[in-house]
């Protein structure tokens, strides 16, 4: 069995272009080569992936390169960017699925159950969920318009996440989309569960298709890593089609109004803007919020959908609509960083 990342590395290496059909299978052979847009399996033809030679060294198979961003890597970075993962040992137990290899478990120790609903109970949910990629989340998200998913390793996939209705009902079962509530400094502190229907292009048809557990105030569903611009929200699907528009900014979804009234700042954030929900929640969350924000020292601005909310906008008029307007509502110079990388790509 494989015991560290280079021997699970020239394991691939010796089967380089079955792990690109996996991983990469939106590119093709070229050659001695694989080409794709980039490590994440987008479409394009920047990025090599070298299909024979050595298993480790110079000019070993399975090595890659990224032209257009400069990354470059082995097969285990594939994995890695492609599925989504950011613990080594996620995408080392990846890897040995792939390879058919037994899992590196440490030996069973039975731990008591975690309080019901306790900060504990989300992060044993999270750990074992799986990555969104290729799952009835995604088929979900697509549903709703929301199409690029990069970045987004706080969202995964429960294929059979429990669901009880009441305390006397009995417990069902239904795939769900898992979101990871973290603090400030990344730790898991709670979970949302959006439970699915069994095609995954709806909710389940449930009472309560939506839930968290753990500890939530304060905290969010964050996507990026949080700098000196910020963009926050209640929904993840909100916060989502806004970051189809702005893939570079980072983006918080504080899953409700009350919660995103008390979100905590990041350290060194300068300016915030608020995506308003367009009822009298939403209302009392952005007033609340720009307050908080100015008593720290953070400029709040507020972005306003025309519909509901910025999915329903998404949905509704589609993505070159929602640029438009949320271009008009920043400030000049963010509307050149955040939006640049998206405007180059599609012109």
């Amino acid at each position: 069995m494989p015991r560290d990342a280079s021997e699970l590395a020239r394991r691939l290496a010796r089967d380089a272009e079955a792990v690109c059909r996996h991983y990469l299978s939106k590119g093709r052979r070229q050659g001695r080569y694989w080409t794709v847009g980039d490590a994440r399996n987008a479409p394009g033809r920047s990025m090599f992936v070298r299909l024979s030679g050595p298993d480790s060294g110079p000019g070993a198979a399975g090595h890659w390169t990224d032209a257009a961003s400069a990354e470059h890597g082995d097969l285990l970075d594939v994995i890695r960017k492609s599925c989504g993962l950011v613990e080594f040992r996620d995408v080392a137990e990846e890897a040995r699925r792939f390879l058919s290899l037994p899992r590196a478990e440490p030996p069973y120790e039975p731990r008591p159950p975690a309080p019901t609903g306790s900060p504990e109970a989300a992060r044993r949910l999270w750990a074992i969920t799986k990555p969104i990629v290729g799952t009835l989340a995604e088929a979900y998200l697509r549903a709703r318009g929301i199409t690029d998913l990069r970045g987004c390793e706080a969202l995964r996939f429960h294929p059979r996440c429990w669901y009880r209705p009441d305390e006397r009902a009995p417990t069902e079962s239904w795939p769900a989309m898992i979101a990871a509530v973290t603090d400030l400094s990344g730790a898991v502190t709670g979970v949302h569960r959006t439970w699915l229907a069994p095609d995954g292009l709806g909710k389940a048809p449930i009472d309560t298709p939506r839930r968290a557990m753990g500890v939530l105030l304060g905290h969010a569903v964050g996507f990026g890593a949080a700098g000196d611009v910020l963009a926050a929200g209640e929904g993840i699907e909100t916060m989502l089609s806004l970051r189809c528009a702005m893939p570079a900014m980072p983006m918080a979804a504080a899953l409700s109004a009350s919660h995103l009234a008390s979100l905590q700042f990041p350290p060194g954030l300068r300016r915030l803007y608020i995506a308003r929900d367009a009822d009298a929640a939403g209302e009392t969350a952005v007033a609340a919020l720009t307050e908080a924000a100015e008593a720290a020292g953070v400029e709040a601005l507020v972005l306003s959908p025309q519909l509901g909310d910025f999915n329903e906008d998404l949905l509704a008029f589609g993505l070159g609509a929602v640029r438009a307007s949320v271009r008009a509502q920043l400030v000049p110079q963010d509307a050149v960083r955040f939006m640049r990388r998206r405007m180059a790509r599609t012109g």
